[in-house]
């Protein structure tokens, strides 16, 4: 049985529906991020998780319990947002320990709860210094110890690291995730950012306009995209119509369109050969470093396809080289 379920789940702004009859299980334990552009509704769902937006159909279930019309703070959910919402006149340690104490749990039980929390979240040295005085990361880290220390049945995420440097942002996805793991906290997080989803989660399900467009695990929705908006958004697809298709290869595919990875992509500036697969021939409109990687633009025919390579000892393709290339068939995906 299914730890939190939404049943049917819409929500309207007026004449504008955000959230379209969404059905969606999450297990206990597990940590799952919503995933997709500005404005699919992500944190939109979140919050009516969490009760901080009314429902206007369906039901929310938590641990077999209808939950649609229970007050925020009776759900037993912790929160933690971009904005790191610490108390300025607090230390870490009164911060994290500020939910414990709305609770009434004892002081004793409030001062050892804070302190192994403090601890897991890596916040010892600093525990008695003030948000001012901590780094956008260990201000993140706070929120989160704050978040955490009620033991709440869920965890809610809502693009906490979206505002930190790239480097600190790798470091916390990877203590989050560790994080949720020692606990066992059941997690939902929130993102945009499809590398920080393959990283991070159990499953992923990816928003678009308001509904799901495909549930998955981080593997499942890389390899096997269920739609073309799914092949479009994760990993970089080539996407090309039937007609695209013929043109830049001769051959008809069976569906109506075909997407294939920049990094499956063989390219030469001899011809190839190749059994099974589709040869193109083009020309390099533009090329660019990306991480460890050139990414090319290759025009074929009129049309873009995209071309990954790893750096290497290989004397790179230069902007205006005609070239070569295979796809082998096997490895495109048909929609």
């Amino acid at each position: 049985m299914s730890y939190i379920r939404f049943e049917k789940l819409c929500k309207n702004y007026g004449d504008k529906q955000v959230l379209k009859n969404i059905d969606l299980e999450v297990e206990k334990g597990t940590l799952v991020t919503l995933l997709g552009p500005s404005g699919c509704g992500k944190s939109t769902l979140l919050r009516c998780l969490a009760g901080l937006e009314t429902v206007t159909s369906g039901k929310v279930y938590l641990d077999g319990k209808d939950i649609t019309n229970v007050s925020p703070k009776d759900r037993g959910i912790g929160m933690v947002f971009q904005q790191y919402s610490l108390f300025p006149n607090m230390t870490v340690e009164q911060n994290a320990a500020f939910g414990l104490k709305m609770q009434k749990v004892p002081d004793a039980e409030i001062k050892e709860r804070v302190s192994k929390m403090v601890d897991i979240v890596g916040l010892h040295e600093q525990r008695k210094q003030y948000p001012n005085q901590l780094s956008g990361g260990q201000q993140q880290r706070a929120a989160l110890a704050r978040a955490i220390v009620t033991e709440p049945k869920v965890l809610l995420l809502d693009e906490p690291l979206s505002a930190i440097d790239a480097l600190l942002r790798h470091s916390l996805q990877v203590e989050i995730r560790r994080i949720q793991q020692e606990l066992g906290i059941t997690a939902i997080f929130v993102t945009h950012d499809q590398e920080e989803a393959m990283v991070m989660s159990d499953m992923i399900h990816l928003m678009y306009n308001g509904v799901i467009e495909q549930s998955a695990s981080p593997t499942e929705l890389y390899t096997k995209p269920a739609t073309k908006f799914v092949a479009s958004f994760i990993g970089h697809y080539n996407v090309l119509t039937a007609e695209q298709m013929k043109t830049v290869s001769g051959q008809s595919p069976e569906s109506e369109t075909v997407a294939f990875r920049p990094e499956i992509i063989a390219a030469s500036k001899e011809p190839i050969e190749k059994e099974n697969a589709y040869m193109m021939k083009g020309r390099i409109a533009v090329s660019l470093p990306h991480g460890n990687i050139i990414r090319y633009a290759v025009m074929c025919g009129g049309v873009q396809v995209d071309v990954d390579e790893l750096f290497s000892d290989k004397e790179p393709f230069q902007t205006g080289d005609e070239i070569y290339l295979a796809v082998d068939k096997g490895e495109c995906i048909y929609l």
